[in-house]
């Protein structure tokens, strides 16, 4: 596997300042993402904007230019992040991170080895999932206030599942958000209690408002080094763009300013949480340095994750008789919400992961699409969203094409929950299941996300996943359902120029065209052509963001 390095040319060049970095890439396979140019051998930006695409022989002059030689390294058109939590890819650099342990004893003893090094204050973790832990083998086996409490005696400890749908909070802070066996859980959350009807610990959904007060509180420097840390995470990882879930209203303007600082190294699409949809309605789109920050859209809830039971679903759950999950929000509250983005020219996203939610959501848009016509819009085309789509049943797949709804999706949770969705679902319902191919072929636009810090946000795993539809040990289960595995070509969109279209911007990003912005991505290993199993063992080895590079590797 080639590990290219840029010249000694380029290297000199990252000293220099960005309008210094118009670009000359060579050295490598180049993917357009064109379909009537697929490949090139050379690319030049100058000013941030692709100046030309095509053979070396044929290419202008290249005085001034800074060349980078890729070394065999394969370029593709920047890919974009369709769906991540910017801060939550930061704050996991900087707070108790559970990703990829292999059992409670696991999880418990990172949470005591944190707790003797941060002695003092609340302790909040992120990334557990117990899936896959022996503790888990005859059924779900959730973190409880009990381990909690014997890792960390005495301690407010707040740890969330990977999911974000979940979060088990110790004894303690059972104690301090005044949580006990008469507690009832608002709407649209569960808090799970034991034989002895005392709280286990585990809180699910809505009822996490109930300990969110005692998350431990965060100032705007604070902010800005988690977003300092997602962004160098993101770039590290390949993506020149992320389109940012459930922004707080307030980091917007911490966004922008970063931006205005230089600091804010990729572009970000905002979609903002529901607390700031009036104010983005009223004020219309936001975009700030040339388009690095654009906030233009709003993030709703419908229903909850499957891992936890909290997606809503039309028939119970096969592994739990008892629930159906957990619907967030009614046709009432939301109806006149979507009126007036339509009408404020706002795009809607909407989470939407069991079937009965999406089934919902798409009715409620139809609904709001027929009560504000073309005409009463301020766009048009609203480009509306539904994220996750994870579970759909057929007649639902189609009215993604009838109502012109994107589906944004995140592979990498096919590849993770095909190992209990089978036991939560059923065979019959994983036919609607993670159905990226059934939905491209019907014309429905695609995006590709990771949902980072649910996942571990990496590009070419998400690449992978949607074209393999196999677990990253190679394991493919007889009900994982392969017939919905992507071509190359469309997963290659997915992550490209379907994002593009989808923050409306595809006229300037997506593919490597004369006049688009000079956003790539440099891998060393071919996605086009590189054997299936090598594609998560790849790296990332060249970011550049309107024609800047923000990251090489070493």
């Amino acid at each position: 596997m080639l590990r290219p390095l840029l010249t000694a040319v380029a290297l000199a060049a990252l000293a220099l300042p960005a309008s210094a970095q118009d670009l000359l890439i060579r050295g490598g396979t180049i993917h357009t993402g064109v379909e009537a140019h697929p490949t090139a051998e050379v690319v030049i930006a100058r000013g941030g904007r692709i100046e030309y695409v095509g053979p070396a022989a044929d290419a202008p002059s290249t005085e001034g230019l800074t060349v980078v030689d890729l070394e065999g390294a394969t370029l593709f058109p920047g890919f974009t992040d369709s769906h991540a939590h910017l801060d939550g890819v930061g704050w996991r650099e900087l707070t108790l991170n559970l990703e990829r342990s292999t059992s409670v004893a696991d999880a418990m003893s990172r949470l005591t080895a944190w707790a003797e090094a941060h002695p003092e204050g609340v302790i909040y973790g992120r990334g557990w999932i117990e899936t896959r832990w022996p503790e888990s083998a005859n059924g779900a086996r959730f973190l409880t206030a009990a381990d909690l409490d014997a890792a960390a005696p005495g301690r407010v400890v707040l740890l969330e599942r990977a999911d974000g749908h979940a979060i088990t909070a110790s004894s303690a802070a059972l104690a301090a958000a005044n949580i006990t066996a008469a507690t009832v859980a608002p709407t649209g959350g569960e808090i799970a209690k034991g034989p002895d009807g005392q709280p286990t610990g585990f809180i699910v959904d809505a009822a996490m408002s109930l300990v969110t007060p005692l998350m431990p509180r965060t100032d705007n420097e604070a902010k800005r080094e988690a977003y300092r840390a997602g962004f160098r995470v993101e770039a590290e990882y390949g993506w020149t763009g992320v389109h940012f879930m459930s922004v707080p209203p307030a980091d917007v303007d911490l966004l922008e300013q970063m931006a205005r600082d230089g600091e804010a190294t990729l572009k970000v699409y905002n979609a903002v949480t529901p607390d700031g949809a009036a104010a983005l309605i009223a004020s219309g789109p936001r975009d700030v340095a040339d388009g690095r920050i654009v906030t233009r859209a709003i993030k709703y809830y419908v229903d909850g994750a499957l891992g936890s039971r909290g997606a809503a679903l039309h028939a119970p759950y096969s592994d739990a008789p008892h629930t159906s999950g957990l619907m967030q929000t009614t046709r009432e509250a939301m109806i006149p919400l979507y009126e007036a983005a339509l009408r404020g020219g706002i795009q809607v996203a909407t989470h939407a992961i069991g079937d009965r939610g999406n089934t919902e959501v798409l009715d409620w848009y139809r609904q709001a699409m027929e009560a504000v016509p073309a005409s009463q819009r301020d766009k048009a085309e609203p480009r509306w969203r539904i994220e996750h789509a994870q579970i759909l049943r057929p007649s639902d797949e189609d009215d993604f094409r009838r109502l012109d709804v994107i589906a944004s999706m995140q592979p990498s949770h096919a590849i993770g929950d095909f190992h209990f969705a089978p036991a939560r679902l059923g065979d019959a319902r994983l036919d609607g299941a993670y159905a990226w191919r059934s939905l491209v072929d019907l014309g429905v636009v695609v995006v590709g996300g990771s949902d980072a810090p649910v996942e571990r946000g990496d590009p070419l795993i998400e690449f992978y996943a949607a074209v393999a539809r196999r677990d990253l040990e190679g394991f493919q289960g007889p009900d994982w359902r392969p017939n919905e595995a992507v071509d190359r070509l469309t997963a290659l969109r997915m992550f490209t120029l379907w994002p593009a279209f989808a923050s409306f911007r595809e006229d300037e990003l997506g593919t490597i065209e004369v006049g688009k912005r000079a956003d790539f991505t440099a891998f060393d290993i071919d996605l086009m052509t590189v054997p299936e199993a090598e594609i998560p063992h790849g790296r990332a080895v060249l970011t550049v963001v309107d024609g800047k590079v923000v990251y090489r590797a070493e």
